[in-house]
C-alpha cells in the first residue's frame, strides 16, 4: 500500500485553526509524525479560498524542513495545483484533475516529462457517474488524455470516488468493480481513495472505513489518503496485505508489530 498521510489538510477543524493560529509547532509535528509511521506520501491542502497559494507555501516549507516524504499537493484550483510545485524538493502527486472543467489542460503540460504523479477522479462536468460502467466511460476518456500527454499508467492514481453507505448500499459492489476493470485494463495504474466518505452519517465510522478498506485491496485498491496515525489502520493494512500474498511469510505484518507500529501500545 502506498500511504498519502491526510493530517496536513485544512478542512481537518485541528489542523484548520492551526493554519488560522499560524500554529508551525504542530503542522511540524503532523509532518514528523505521518513521517515516523511510514508515510509515503504526505497530504498537503490549504483548503481555503483566501491565499491559498501562500497559505499552501508556508506549509510546503514546513514539511520539507521535518520530512524528506514528497509532498501530495492537494487543492480543488488547477492552478494552485501548478503554481505550488514550485515550493517541492522533489516530484510527488498532484491531487487531481478529472475530466471536469480545464483541470487536465492546465495540469497535465506541467507534469508532462517530469517524475510528478497525478490523481484522476472519474468524474466529468455531469458530476460522479451513478454507476461502475459510467465511471468506466469516463476512466476510458482520462486514459485518452492522459495518452495525449505521453504520462505513463504507472504515474497515474485512480479515484473511483466512493459514495457515502448510509446513501447508496452498493457503494463498495460499484468501487470494488471499477477497480477490477482498471487494474485488468492498466495493471501497472495506481488506485487510490479516501475513507471517510464512505462512512459518513453512520456510527462508529472507524469501523465501516477499516472493513472498507480491506474489500477494496482486495479489489485492487494499491493507494490510500489516510491518517497513518491510527494504530488499528496500519494493523489492518499489514494483516491484509498479508492475506492477499502481497507480504511473503507475513514478514511485514510480523516486523511491524515488533516496530510497535500496531496492535497494544507496548510498554
Amino acid at each position: 500500500m502506498i500511504i498519502i498521510g491526510e493530517k496536513i489538510n485544512g478542512s481537518i477543524p485541528k489542523t484548520s485553526a492551526a493554519i488560522d493560529a499560524h500554529d508551525e509547532e504542530y503542522i511540524r509535528y503532523l509532518a514528523k509524525a505521518q513521517t515516523e509511521v511510514g508515510a509515503d506520501y504526505l497530504d498537503c491542502c490549504a483548503s481555503r479560498v483566501d491565499n491559498e497559494l501562500g497559505i499552501q507555501e508556508w506549509l510546503i516549507g514546513l514539511i520539507q524542513e521535518e520530512s524528506d516524504l514528497p509532498i501530495c499537493l492537494d487543492s480543488p484550483s488547477p492552478q494552485t495545483l501548478v503554481e505550488a510545485m514550485k515550493f517541492c524538493n522533489k516530484p510527488g502527486i498532484i491531487n487531481s484533475i478529472s475530466m471536469e472543467g480545464d483541470k487536465c489542460e492546465v495540469i497535465l503540460p506541467a507534469i508532462q516529462g517530469t517524475e510528478w504523479g497525478v490523481v484522476a477522479l472519474l468524474c466529468d462536468n455531469n458530476g460522479i457517474p451513478e454507476d461502475a460502467e459510467g465511471r468506466l466511460e469516463v476512466f476510458a476518456d482520462l486514459m485518452e488524455v492522459l495518452k495525449e500527454y505521453d504520462i505513463d499508467p504507472s504515474r497515474v492514481y485512480i479515484d473511483p470516488l466512493v459514495e457515502t453507505l448510509g446513501a447508496n448500499e452498493e457503494s463498495l459492489l460499484c468501487f470494488a468493480e471499477v477497480c477490477r476493470e482498471v487494474k485488468k485494463q492498466y495493471p501497472t495504474i495506481h488506485i487510490t481513495s479516501g475513507l471517510s466518505n464512505i462512512s459518513y452519517g453512520l456510527p462508529v465510522r472507524k469501523m465501516i472505513n477499516m472493513a472498507f478498506m480491506t474489500l477494496a485491496m482486495n479489489a485492487g485498491m494499491d493507494s490510500a489518503i489516510i491518517d497513518p496515525l491510527s494504530r488499528d489502520l496500519r494493523g489492518i493494512i499489514y494483516a491484509t496485505d498479508a492475506l492477499l500474498a502481497e507480504d511473503e511469510m507475513a514478514i511485514e505484518y510480523i516486523g511491524a508489530y515488533r516496530e510497535g507500529l500496531f496492535g497494544p501500545v507496548q510498554q
